[in-house]
């Protein structure tokens, strides 16, 4: 069995033939497409010489830029003859193991902003070879995990490092497509000056205590936490125990983002009194049998459509030290089952949840967030449906005439 590569950084190949000026680009660019049956989020990259496609499952969760998964067995060789070793985890399965660490040469679509440039090389990416076992739980064909973690060995930190760009993310994710940068603003066709206007900030928390399944005595969380104070409903708080929103010693409680999670989910009091108070502030619309995996579903032909999706109460994230509030319209916050059923988008998490809400795929659609590595703050503008635009917006207008860029 070939090796299977579960990517925490891209990786391409360019034939080492070519012999063009170097180039250093603006920003670095990600197509992304949405698995209907699983809702993963999915990026195509190429890899080997000669190249060849490899779809990646694009994940904001995990520790180590780029997994790389070979055959179980005692096969060899191995990836390398390298001896250092850290633990490639599935945000699907919650599953972990060892794994070797390796370098390879890796080729990306560079960016303006609005259009694309020429392909660029990357050589000597570090990335982590694993079991392909690690690859249970991902969509049909996807080969491995394109990770965004904030570790040094994160594929953000080592493409800012390689081009010398501020170590900064953005992603924007559609009902059925989406798109990552790297590098600095601007980001697709949308004006830079309205983006402006439109990003509010958080700061980013750092959890001293690792929530993968595996990793090494006193490392540090890779995933993204934001603090959060209160939610609020229709402008009303709703009341939960706010102790479960603090990160303790243990690591445990607190808010973070996953793309991995389709919807978000939550504690199970908080759940409880969040779906409570939904109800009180939705009014008199009939409630309807629930739809796994959610716990409260309406009747749909009750609920009128707005500017911003199905017309239901705003959902509020009142969030530590920002800027705005992270807004949550009902384009985000309902899931449409058929004509005459409409759920409520949250899942209960359970009493043993480690992180007491996890912000999940469903709520970021068509949300701009940019992660902010350098200065550790969040960006977000909530719904760009209340700017009557979606993630097109962000997307850059291809070239075919660009050609292949000599490595960095």
């Amino acid at each position: 069995m070939s090796p299977i590569f579960i990517f925490f950084q891209l990786l391409f190949f360019i034939p080492s033939s070519i012999s063009q000026p170097s180039f250093r680009p603006r920003g670095l660019y990600l197509s992304v497409t949405k698995d209907q049956s699983t809702s993963q989020y999915i990026t195509t990259l190429q890899q080997r010489t000669p190249r060849v496609p490899l779809s990646l499952l694009t994940s904001a969760v995990n520790s180590y830029g780029l997994t790389v998964s070979k055959a179980t067995g005692p096969a060899k060789p191995r990836c390398n003859n390298n001896t250092c070793s850290l633990f490639p985890g599935n945000p699907i399965t919650s599953v972990s193991t060892i794994g070797e660490v390796a370098q390879d040469i890796v080729s990306l679509q560079s960016t303006n902003g609005s259009n694309s440039g020429p392909i660029v090389s990357v050589p000597k990416l570090l990335f982590v070879c694993g079991s392909t076992f690690l690859l249970e739980g991902l969509a049909d064909g996807v080969k491995g995990i394109a990770g965004l973690g904030r570790a040094n060995i994160g594929l953000p930190s080592q493409l800012a490092n390689k081009f010398s760009f501020q170590r900064n993310f953005a992603v924007c994710l559609g009902s059925k497509d989406g798109v990552i940068y790297f590098g600095n603003r601007p980001y697709g066709t949308f004006p830079d000056d309205v983006l402006s206007r439109l990003l509010s900030f958080t700061p980013l928390l750092i959890n001293p205590v690792s929530t993968a399944g595996s990793s090494f005595e006193g490392e540090p969380s890779s995933e993204y936490f934001i603090g959060l104070k209160s939610i609020e409903i229709k402008g009303q708080e709703v009341p939960i125990n706010v102790t479960l929103l603090d990160i303790n010693e243990q690591g445990r409680g607190g808010m973070k983002i996953s793309t991995v999670n389709p919807y978000t989910t939550m504690e199970k009091s908080i759940y409880k009194s969040f779906i409570k108070a939904f109800d009180k502030a939705l009014g008199v619309v009939p409630k309807v049998k629930s739809v796994k995996p959610f716990k409260r579903c309406y009747d749909a032909t009750k609920i009128a459509t707005a500017r911003y999706g199905p017309d239901v109460p705003i959902i509020d994230l009142v969030l530590e030290n920002a800027t705005g509030n992270w807004r949550i319209f009902g384009v985000n916050s309902m899931v449409s089952i058929n004509n005459s059923v409409m759920c409520l988008g949250f899942v209960d998490g359970g009493l043993e949840t480690t992180t007491s809400i996890v912000i999940g795929g469903h709520q970021i659609v068509d949300n701009l967030l940019q992660f902010d590595l350098a200065a550790s703050r969040l960006g977000f503008t909530s719904s760009l449906w209340n700017q009557r635009t979606t993630c097109n917006s962000f997307k850059v207008a291809s070239n075919s005439m660009m050609g292949l860029a000599s490595p960095i």
